[in-house]
């Protein structure tokens, strides 16, 4: 079987990252550069929301913008943040995952407001 139908784990997401900046990117920006990134991904993403699942109109030109593209977008740059600040996301995650868990053990099922 091809390993790539499978999920990969987020370190090995941030290895993949590297390698290609590594050997076509010649370079990572600097993390501000990344940042202001990030920042322009995230908006693109915004503006597919707004015009598609929002109330404002989608233009012409915006319908075929694919969203999968654009979170993609923003995902390589956090990748690429992560790299440059030496931030392990798998663990980061881990750790964030069990953290919700421990915290809103109760309090989402108890919010009236997520009820069907």
């Amino acid at each position: 079987m091809d390993d790539e139908n499978f999920p990969k784990p987020i370190s090995e997401l941030q290895k993949q990252v590297d390698e290609w900046i590594q050997t076509v990117g010649v370079r990572y920006f600097n993390e501000l550069t990344n940042m202001a990134q990030l920042t322009e991904e995230v908006g693109e993403v915004a503006r597919i929301i707004a015009r598609r699942y929002g109330e404002q109109s989608e233009k012409e030109s915006d319908k075929q913008k694919d969203l999968g593209e654009e979170l993609a977008d923003v995902l390589f740059v956090v990748l690429c943040l992560a790299n440059q600040t030496n931030t392990d996301l798998q663990e980061s995650f881990t750790n964030k995952i069990n953290k919700k868990t421990k915290r809103d053990q109760s309090r989402h099922k108890n919010n009236p407001k997520l009820r069907l």
